[in-house]
């Protein structure tokens, strides 16, 4: 009789659930839903809301299929993991009873509340204690709440992230994490306990908090309702839940100091690991605590947001090649040397970007001689100038007392480029790991971690598919640093 460890992946986009082989540690089944994308309520410019039972009704339908699959029962599940997109605000009443819609993470309308108290608490303050400024996170869209909806205020008993929602749906149990609450900074690195400063500034008490619990351990289980519902087992431990980029690294098996986990879609992520408390003065980056952070050990995750990705790249490709694959577009754009021959691309052109302190200077390409460079050039300087802005944001990691010698990545978008990974371990002189895995694999086998059904994350993922090894080229090092400050010298120009 097969075992299994069940993930969910609470996105916006949609919900997934995959069921992990407990033995083999292979994806036995996944699935999503909807198939298309889930829709996200936009009332006024900025806002982002959606029902937070459309992730509950998604989640079971999800779970459904991948049962159905394998002609798993409840009683083959033996622990349950949820990642989950991050720093949204969920309200609930003393009854359960969601109160409004949750406003997710791409709502800006709490953004002037996080800047009002980073500027009357002091710079200082926030830094040293929450590591970044209130911003647009989850106390920031409490204190817009507050403000603006009283009387729901008033009814509010508890808040929740949107993993900590479907907790509470299995379990009956509303619980939140170390790590959930810096991601809504509302953790006091310094003191070490929730921020009372900043709810007391705010006006909140700190009981509207739900329960705290270890990231990795029986935090819940499934309750006899739930279990009826969902065709789970009553009893099934809830053992584990993460936002989606300490989870992104954890199914990458990143937990030390100066591992990376990294990823490059429509935006990229560069998201490390550090062990020490310390932050980034200009909050070009944002610091959380990892999944493994504890009161005893420092563990955070330093998170670096890139818009212009591969959002350019497919630019390049609809404008510039749209009669070829992404693969032949690779192809024609290794045929230019390194540098591109003097062609500079500033990938920006998605939105303002944090790493330049949220200045928005756009796409910009120069460099061209029209006697000499082609598309190729333009495709070789896009794919570099993503790249470089990548090691951009890992200087300031570097500065922040970060050691970077491993990124590791899925084999997806961007690092299915052979140009984009060698350039970026011949820029950052890291070794680039590339596996075959996705959110929901990783909450399932975090699970298995927190349940005990693993003694320790590398017992968990020995069976992580490592598919290529990418060594930083010592030969290039120099041509591939000159092109760097190059693009270098056109940004800060």
């Amino acid at each position: 009789m097969k075992q299994y460890l069940l993930g969910l992946d609470v996105g916006s986009s949609s919900v997934k659930a995959s069921l992990v082989d407990i033995e083999t540690g292979e994806m036995a089944a996944t699935a999503f839903f909807p198939e298309k994308e889930a829709p996200i309520t936009a009332v006024k410019a900025g806002w982002a809301e959606q029902d937070p039972q459309m992730w509950w009704d998604n989640a079971k339908l999800s779970l459904q299929k991948i049962m159905n699959q394998t002609g798993a029962k409840g009683d083959d599940i033996k622990a349950i993991g949820i990642s989950y997109q991050m720093h949204g605000l969920v309200c609930v009443d003393k009854n359960q009873q969601v109160l409004r819609p949750s406003i997710i993470w791409c709502d800006s309308r709490a953004v002037p509340y996080g800047e009002k108290a980073f500027r009357e608490l002091g710079p200082d303050i926030c830094l040293d204690h929450l590591l970044n400024s209130p911003g647009n996170f989850t106390a920031a869209k409490l204190a817009w709440v507050k403000e603006n909806e009283p009387e729901l205020f008033d009814k509010i008993d508890k808040i929740m992230l949107p993993g900590d929602y479907i907790a509470m749906r299995l379990s009956g149990e509303a619980q939140t994490t170390i790590s959930g609450l810096s991601e809504g900074m509302m953790w006091d690195f310094k003191e070490k306990k929730p921020a009372t400063f900043l709810f007391d500034y705010y006006g909140f008490s700190e009981t509207i908090l739900p329960e705290i619990v270890p990231t990795f351990s029986i935090q819940s289980a499934v309750s006899k309702a739930a279990a009826e519902e969902l065709g789970l087992k009553e009893g099934t431990p809830i053992s584990y839940r993460a936002g989606d980029q300490p989870n992104n690294a954890v199914s990458l098996n990143v937990f030390n100091p100066g591992e990376i986990a990294s990823t490059a879609g429509t935006s990229g992520v560069v998201y490390g690991v550090l062990g020490d408390v310390n932050f980034d003065p200009k909050s070009r980056v944002n610091t959380f605590a990892h999944s493994n952070y504890t009161t005893q050990q420092d563990r955070l995750g330093v998170l670096l947001c890139i818009n212009g990705t591969g959002i350019l790249n497919a630019w390049m490709h609809r404008n510039v090649t749209p009669e070829v694959g992404y693969a032949e577009m690779n192809d024609l754009a290794a045929t230019v040397p390194i540098g591109s021959e003097g062609v500079v691309v500033v990938p920006f052109g998605n939105g303002a970007e944090r790493v330049l302190e949220n200045k928005e200077i756009g796409c910009s390409v120069s460099g061209i001689n029209f006697n000499k460079h082609n598309r190729a050039h333009l495709l070789r300087a896009a794919q570099e100038g993503i790249v470089f802005s990548f090691c951009y944001g890992m200087e300031i990691m570097k500065d922040m007392g970060m050691q970077i010698n491993k990124i590791h990545a899925g084999r997806a978008n961007m690092f299915l480029s052979p140009l984009f990974r060698d350039t970026l371990a011949g820029v950052s002189g890291a070794t680039i790991e590339l596996y075959e895995t996705d959110g929901s694999a990783g909450a399932a086998k975090g699970a298995g971690i927190g349940a005990g059904i693993y003694k320790d994350h590398n017992e968990a993922f020995a069976t992580l598919k490592r598919l290529a090894v990418i060594e930083p080229d010592e030969q290039h090092r120099d041509e591939y640093r000159a092109a760097y400050e190059r693009w270098k010298e056109t940004i800060d120009n």
